[in-house]
């Protein structure tokens, strides 16, 4: 008997039991969100509107990820048990009650076209789920990083690459569902699979039994009142430079595939998005764990907006999207931005709880984590938005049909092809082109940012001084 409790106590007090693998389980399912592209187009084509309209089913559900996320920041820092059961029932049931609402809206259904089921998966993907998301989201992170106090950026960094894979692990099981069940059964079949991972996720979840949660008045400061230990310009400084990165990692990432087809490698979309997606996901571990042994965690956010910077430039200087076809340096130059572009995006979510940490201590680092994601809400709106406004005023074009690109109408037409029948993709090298010039101002102003708002911690001036007296 005593054995059997010695050995059930060695798995309680686990890290990776009770907080590394809860943390995977939560993150690979809230992570398929980013799944959305694969079945937009198949949802606007069942319930009969546009895919534009559908696509603000995800604009919500990152927007309201990144609000429930700061509301909802001091409930978590309070119960993680209670927060983690909430993400789970919420995202399950967003994703259930999508599926019932493209059900509503098929072709033999006599909501058909409606507003109604269209406002449905609004608030079914966008609303609920994205309550899920930000819950879910949250729960873990402050857990990694009491388990794992001397490597929090290797242990954050593990459970949000989780979400950033999440996509390239679930993309051929959707796929293949789509294929053999439908588009709403395929909705059905995975609220299930993940309220199972997601409630596992829940019930292992737990801090480390010597931490004591501050709770009194006297114990716990308020939320304003800890980030007055630092000037106020050193907290707008990394809400700024997270939003930035995750607004300049949209803008691209969002025309990722079309850029892909302007140089010529319309035949390796899905091998180019495949990596593209684990440059995301070993940004986020890779950035993290490095920045463990660096003595200030703002030195990764400089890093990575300087090679954002760098490749950005190097693209923009040799007309890399337009002028790539064919020649294989140029072609090189674009795909190293588009993948260190997804590096920097992960990296950039990854270090932020534990830069958080680092300033502002353990206390309340989910509640001023919550408020920091406000960024990624405003950013989810903005990034992909702005990219196609500069594309779409761009205004030259591409005609994308099947496996060939033409240069022109006329091009196309000489065939006998209808540039304006369904499916016939629009794309624009000029475009895509100019909106480097956005990412590019941003990347400058968030590397700015690094230098003169966010300020040094105690312990790399403490390092710079100690380093100075052995001189």
């Amino acid at each position: 008997m005593s054995e059997a409790k010695a050995q059930s106590g060695g798995w309680r007090q686990n890290k990776w039991v009770r907080a590394a693998i809860p943390a995977l389980l939560l993150h690979c399912s809230i992570g398929t969100v980013y799944c959305w592209s694969l079945f937009s187009e198949g949802i606007a084509k069942h319930i009969g509107f546009s895919k534009g309209a559908t696509e603000w089913a995800f604009s919500f559900a990152i927007f309201f990820l990144g609000m429930s996320a700061a509301f909802l920041g001091n409930f978590v820092e309070k119960d993680i048990h209670k927060s983690s059961l909430i993400a789970t029932i919420c995202f399950s049931l967003g994703m259930a009650l999508t599926g019932l609402f493209i059900y509503l809206g098929g072709p033999d259904q006599s909501l058909h076209g409606s507003p109604i089921v269209l406002i449905g998966i609004y608030f079914s993907y966008g609303f609920i789920m994205g309550i899920g998301l930000g819950t879910g989201y949250l729960s873990p992170v402050k857990t990694l990083m009491l388990w794992f106090k001397d490597r929090k950026g290797l242990a954050t960094g593990l459970a949000v690459a989780g979400f950033g894979a999440a996509k390239a692990i679930a993309s051929p099981i959707m796929e293949s569902l789509q294929e053999s069940v439908g588009i709403y059964k395929m909705f059905w079949i995975l609220a299930g699979v993940y309220f199972v991972m997601m409630f596992v996720g829940h019930l292992l979840l737990a801090k480390p039994a010597g931490w004591h949660e501050p709770q009194g008045k006297g114990e716990k400061p308020s939320i304003m009142a800890t980030l007055k230990t630092k000037p106020l310009g050193n907290y707008i400084g990394i809400w700024l430079m997270f939003y930035i990165n995750i607004t300049c990692g949209l803008a691209l990432i969002s025309q990722e595939k079309s850029i892909v087809k302007c140089i010529g490698l319309i035949g390796s979309v899905g091998v180019i998005s495949t990596f593209s997606a684990i440059f995301n996901a070993g940004g986020r571990l890779g950035f993290s764990a490095w920045a463990d042994t660096m003595k200030d965690r703002n030195t990764i956010y400089k890093l990575i907006f300087i090679l954002s910077i760098v490749s950005t430039v190097l693209v923009m200087v040799t007309q890399g999207i337009k002028t790539g076809e064919g020649n294989t340096l140029l072609i090189i130059l674009v795909i190293a931005l588009i993948m260190i572009v997804n590096a920097g995006y992960g990296g950039g979510f990854s270090n932020v709880p534990t830069l958080l940490s680092d300033h502002y201590g353990m206390g309340s680092i989910s509640a001023i984590h919550g408020i920091t994601l406000s960024a990624w809400a405003f950013a989810g709106l903005t990034g992909n938005q702005v990219a196609n406004l500069i594309v779409q005023k761009t205004d030259t074009w591409l005609y994308d049909v099947g496996n060939h690109v033409y240069k022109t109408a006329a091009e196309a037409e000489a065939l006998g092809i209808d540039i304006t029948a369904p499916g016939i993709d629009k794309i624009s090298p000029d475009g895509y082109q100019n909106v480097l010039y956005f990412t590019l101002a941003l990347y400058v102003v968030a590397l700015l940012l690094c230098f003169l708002l966010v300020r040094p911690t105690e312990k790399a001036l403490e390092a710079r001084r100690a380093k100075k007296a052995a001189q």
